[in-house]
């Protein structure tokens, strides 16, 4: 159902259309209003979010107070590493305009990659390649 909204988002970019669909039908559509918070630093990653529509800004609170990391818009995704890790959330997310978003939960994701390994191996691709760029050795 939400397949034509995920082809957009750059982690997603190996997958096939029957993958996507089969992400897709375990997303669900969420709206924030603008300053709601949509996840919150320390707090456990439940998913990831494919922001549809409006704006957030991430911030992270550190020793010396909080910074902004980013602004983000259509097509961007947060919260991906919850996908694949039990940890806290690094930053929180606020809505600075009206924001619509899908949700895929962790749990659904992990059950999909479980079922349809090939998926794995394509993030995995993906994911390797998004590090080697931060790491400076190209794509």
């Amino acid at each position: 159902m939400y397949e034509d909204v995920l082809t957009k988002v750059p982690l997603f970019s190996d997958l096939s259309h029957k993958d996507l669909q089969l992400l897709g039908s375990t997303a669900r559509e969420r709206q924030f209003a603008a300053g709601e918070t949509m996840m919150r630093q320390g707090d456990t990653g439940a998913g990831l979010f494919v922001i549809v529509d409006g704006k957030v800004r991430v911030l992270q609170q550190g020793p010396g107070g909080e910074r902004e990391l980013g602004v983000y818009g259509k097509d961007a995704v947060i919260g991906e590493m919850a996908l694949l890790d039990d940890l806290p959330r690094s930053a929180a997310v606020i809505a600075s305009e009206p924001t619509k978003v899908l949700v895929i939960p962790a749990w659904d994701f992990r059950t999909t990659l479980r079922e349809n390994p090939d998926i794995a191996l394509k993030l995995l691709a993906v994911l390797s390649r998004r590090l080697r760029k931060a790491e400076g050795q190209g794509a």
